[in-house]
């Protein structure tokens, strides 16, 4: 028997980005461009780091769970009764990086905030595009 009260969803969101991971995990951990991507944070790239995202919607409580750099980056996203992890990963390959991030942890009976991040990631991935093709 499936234990449907267990089962979780993820949004994945893959791109193949034509820029050095070093350069990606710059705009993935400093402050000053995640804000010009995703939203306003007091995020460090340290293990157990709380901090939080702000936007007009509201706040997002983080904690940064694992950090690799230049490889690997997940931190908790709890916000409106939501608990989910995010993690980025990055790979390179021949033309740059290979960048996968994965939120997962949503109920099934999350769809509005399932569905929001569906629709929310690619547009931040869309904005971090713009940050790295702006940036040094």
């Amino acid at each position: 028997m499936i234990n449907t009260a267990t089962e979780t969803l993820s949004v994945v969101v893959e791109r193949e980005i034509p820029f050095p991971s070093e350069k990606i995990w710059r705009a993935l951990t400093q402050p000053h461009l995640i804000e010009e991507w995703l939203m306003k944070s007091d995020f460090k790239p340290a293990a157990d780091h709380r901090f939080n995202f702000r936007a007009d919607w509201g706040v997002v409580d983080c904690q940064v769970l694992a950090i690799e750099p230049d490889k690997t980056l997940s931190y908790t996203w709890a916000a409106y009764g939501l608990e989910s992890v995010v993690t980025w990963t990055l790979t390179p390959t021949s033309t740059g990086t290979h960048l996968r991030m994965e939120q997962s942890g949503f109920r099934p009976d999350q769809q509005q905030a399932y569905q929001g991040a569906k629709v929310g990631w690619p547009q931040f991935f869309a904005a971090l595009e713009k940050v790295l093709v702006r940036t040094d």
